[in-house]
């Protein structure tokens, strides 16, 4: 029987919640920790994906003298096996005893990369343990530390909140909708979505949560559709307005690399021309839905040359999607005159 890891702390709080302060070799922070990296196929964890130069860089940089660094953050996860205990001592200070054997049994809430590649080295860390929060605590509290964070996907964040939520599709309907779009076996977005983890799907994630979110949420804002309809009639219509596009244009959406469909330019544009299908679609009286949304692109989306070298190619920023919002609307205004006049 092997003696437990001992680890002397000390336990206050920090704010609301109990913790403990420690010092520990790099090591056995190491062997005794995990980063919980978002695994979108699996829908599990809430971290960014490892950063190997990020952490080489610490690593480079806590070897020199006189280095030093911020505790690391930890939290010591729930067992039920009793693979740790906190022994509260007579002086005040208290010791964290982990059963050998346990393995990794802290998760890495704020220190993934620069505990990352330390896992040979002695030198002394000081850290900040939370005492057993769950999953969902500990996404809130990286959420909350991160926020504001260089380099983190700020689909990432729109992800966190999306867990958190308690109503996502009354707080955030936008958001809400484009997850549905990532998440519904019979949308063309189906896992096509950056959620900002790290996936083993065959499809390549070709548009960003956040940028999806915000497309949607210029539709709604356009077509004011949930001023009669719920959310999910909403969802529904921009499901059905996505697959309209993959079936009058199957070529471009299957070429995502060299046309600008599944781009900012096109994404954003495409949801400006689904609100005024809608609106046009309300003002007859007519059901918006995948058929009507068909027939409506069928007349004009062909005629545009949607490659990256087209005449789309040049648009960018803001004032881009504005400028290609007003070519494709004058290309479909143009080709609805054609047919009057035919």
């Amino acid at each position: 029987m092997f003696p437990p890891t001992v680890i002397d702390c000390l336990k206050g709080r920090s704010a609301h919640r109990q913790v403990l302060l420690g010092f520990a070799p790099a090591h056995l922070l190491y062997e005794l920790s995990f980063p919980d990296i978002l695994d979108e196929d699996g829908g599990r964890g809430y971290q960014r994906p490892f950063n190997e130069r990020h952490s080489q860089d610490f690593r480079r940089y806590i070897k020199e003298p006189n280095s030093s660094t911020i505790p690391l953050t930890l939290n010591l996860r729930p067992s039920a096996k009793g693979d740790w205990r906190v022994v509260e001592l007579p002086d005040g200070r208290v010791k964290l005893e982990i059963s050998a054997g346990a393995g990794k049994i802290m998760a890495q809430v704020d220190c993934q990369h620069r505990l990352g590649h330390l896992s040979d080295l002695p030198v002394s860390l000081p850290f900040m343990c939370f005492i057993g929060l769950s999953e969902r605590e500990e996404m809130e509290v990286f959420s909350i530390i991160n926020s504001k964070a260089k380099g983190l996907s700020t689909s990432l964040l729109d992800y966190h909140e999306a867990q958190l939520a308690e109503s996502l599709a009354d707080d955030r309907p936008e958001l809400f909708i484009a997850l549905q779009l990532n998440n519904l076996e019979e949308s063309p977005w189906l896992r096509r979505l950056n959620l900002g983890g790290k996936t083993t799907s065959g499809l390549k994630r070709i548009v960003s949560l956040r940028m999806m979110q915000q497309a949607v949420n210029d539709f709604l804002k356009a077509s004011k559709i949930l001023t009669g309809r719920s959310v999910d009639d909403a969802a529904r219509t921009v499901l059905d307005f996505w697959r309209a596009v993959v079936v009058v244009m199957p070529n471009e959406w299957a070429d995502p690399r060299r046309h600008m469909l599944t781009k900012g330019i096109g994404v954003y544009a495409l949801m400006r021309i689904a609100a005024d299908i809608f609106i046009e679609c309300k003002e007859v009286d007519r059901a918006c839905d995948k058929r009507a949304f068909t027939t409506a692109l069928a007349d004009f989306a062909t005629s545009i040359d949607w490659s990256t070298s087209g005449p789309l190619k040049g648009f960018g920023g803001q004032g881009g999607v504005k400028a290609a919002i007003e070519y494709i609307r004058d290309v479909r205004k143009r080709a609805r005159y054609k047919v009057v006049n035919g």
